[in-house]
């Protein structure tokens, strides 16, 4: 198969799925799960262009990875990894959100300046002229050192052969989570199979359920709060995914309707309150999420219970 600069697409790059058993044998390698933009390069005839998980160009949001010389051997080539920003040692998602989103030259130019990031580059998927999807992973990471040289702005992955002992320290560093895999394995494009086997982190915390975004007389969303010092009811943001069951949305709906106010308990009130219906805030429940963002939101929370707690308990100090 050829790769011609007049018909490339870009290809849904191979997934982990999440599973609660991980295997434990030398036949299987693990890695940090960075917590970034999952990026593929593709390089040929002389031109170079990045495409995130969906498809969706960003050359010219990371141009320093476009100069491929600058950090590879080879002239046509296609990279899988993950682009990422650090702060304070550890990958900020928010804030390589900020470059990520840009599309003005301009602020694309500054952003640069301001925001450094890392392309962590983890497989290599074709090579002058050759696919390599079919080969097992331990040969393509073989080839993937000999055509990256790391620089400070691309580095390669790093195997570890014990998951437990990597997965410690991650959660101690409270980062993403690792990725198990099969050094035996091909890479489906387009798949998502247990040869590769993601293991996250879980942050977790009790919020107060402070009002709920209804959608045809079903709870869609909650909107969630902490209590600072003095009291107060702080919005860290909405959830509408998580454990809960379709009959315990709706007779949570059936619940709230004598417990229902007129006035927002909130401190904050934020455009993506509109058309919420606030409540006393009675209800507790338990959240997960992957981080706090610098705005104090959670950052993909999801609703795993309500719990029997005291409302006040629930601060930014738990």
């Amino acid at each position: 198969m050829e790769m011609k600069k007049d018909s490339l697409q870009p290809i849904i790059p191979f997934e982990p799925v999440a599973l609660t058993t991980f295997p434990n044998t030398d036949d299987w390698i693990c890695q940090v799960k960075w917590d970034g933009v999952r990026l593929l390069t593709y390089a040929w005839g002389g031109q170079v262009k990045l495409f995130n998980r969906k498809q969706h160009e960003r050359t010219k949001q990371y141009p320093e990875l476009c100069d491929l010389s600058s950090y590879c051997r080879a002239s046509s080539v296609i990279l899988d990894g993950e682009v990422i920003s650090l702060v304070d040692g550890k990958p900020s998602f928010s804030q390589l959100m900020k470059r990520d989103a840009l599309k003005a030259e301009k602020k694309i130019a500054l952003a640069r300046q301001q925001i450094a990031i890392v392309y962590m580059v983890f497989d290599v998927l074709y090579l002058e002229g050759e696919w390599l999807t079919k080969k097992p992973l331990i040969e393509r990471q073989k080839i993937l050192e000999k055509v990256i040289f790391p620089t400070d702005q691309v580095q390669i992955v790093q195997n570890f052969p014990d998951g437990d002992a990597l997965f410690e320290v991650v959660e101690q560093q409270q980062m993403e989570g690792i990725v198990y895999k099969d050094l035996s394995s091909s890479y489906l494009i387009g798949g998502k199979d247990d040869r590769w086997i993601k293991r996250k982190v879980d942050y977790d915390l009790y919020a107060v359920v402070g009002g709920v975004m209804l959608e045809q007389g079903r709870v869609k969303s909650l909107l969630l709060g902490l209590y600072d010092q003095q009291g107060e009811l702080h919005y860290i943001g909405h959830a509408g995914t998580g454990k809960l069951t379709q009959r315990e949305w709706s007779a949570f709906a059936e619940l709230i309707q004598p417990y229902q106010v007129d006035v927002c308990p909130f401190v904050e009130v934020v455009e993506r309150m509109k058309g919420a219906v606030w409540l006393q805030p009675i209800w507790v429940v338990r959240v997960k999420y992957a981080e706090w963002l610098p705005t104090n939101k959670l950052r993909q929370p999801s609703i795993q219970a309500f719990v029997e707690k005291e409302p006040t308990t629930c601060t930014f100090r738990q």
